[in-house]
């Protein structure tokens, strides 16, 4: 498989920040899973910024006491409620059906650590999706060099709002504690490594790898 002439390569678009906060790079298994699978890639993808957006929500529903997570989550609800407009517009120039597709383990395979009682809880939260903007920011530009020029044009925007919400994200959870929260850290960044190195049977946006 050989990239398209785009120009373009993971390492041009990704920031060093980013980069050095995921434990592994996508496995090139998955990239050429996503290739022979440009129908799901869409879907799942629709799925994922619909799930983002309503996170968002929930998080302001839930936290009205803090102006700084209320103006952020604002924002990105709805910049991912107009991600999933295009995707699915995307789809329809190209006959492609939207419809539900069952969940990855993959955000459930992180949420299953999340504490019980706040800020333990929301610090969690909110670690965890700074992880999932933080891959699916690489995943975008990892896919970029092989996509056709109108996707790759749409996929490259969204690297630089997803790298955004993934900053986003990370600063509200170091928001809540007074005492440094690398351990946390460490300890989800670990846990979705595993998540993406390992075999899955299904395709989707955050699978892992062939199985």
């Amino acid at each position: 498989m050989k990239p398209s002439a785009h120009g373009i390569t993971a390492e041009d678009l990704l920031p060093a920040t980013l980069v050095d906060f995921l434990a592994c790079p996508t496995p090139m298994a998955w990239v050429e899973w996503a290739l022979a699978n440009p129908d799901l890639l869409l879907i799942d993808h629709a799925q994922c910024e619909k799930k983002a957006a309503s996170t968002a929500m929930s998080l302001l529903y839930r936290h009205v006491d803090q102006p700084n997570l209320l103006s952020k989550m604002a924002q990105l609800a709805r910049e991912e409620l107009l991600h999933f407009e295009q995707v699915v517009k995307l789809m329809e120039n190209r006959g492609v059906a939207y419809r539900h597709l069952s969940a990855s383990r993959y955000a459930e395979g992180l949420r299953r650590h999340v504490r019980t009682n706040d800020p333990d809880k929301l610090i969690d939260i909110l670690i965890i999706g700074a992880l999932i903007e933080a891959r699916s920011c690489e995943r975008f530009a990892r896919l970029l060099p092989y996509l056709d020029m109108e996707l790759a044009k749409f996929y490259r925007t969204l690297v630089k709002s997803e790298g955004r919400h993934f900053e986003d994200y990370l600063m509200l959870a170091k928001e809540q504690s007074r005492t440094p929260i690398d351990d946390r850290i460490a300890f989800f960044v670990n846990c979705e490594a595993e998540l993406i190195n390992a075999p899955d049977t299904a395709f989707r946006f955050h699978s892992g790898v062939p199985a």
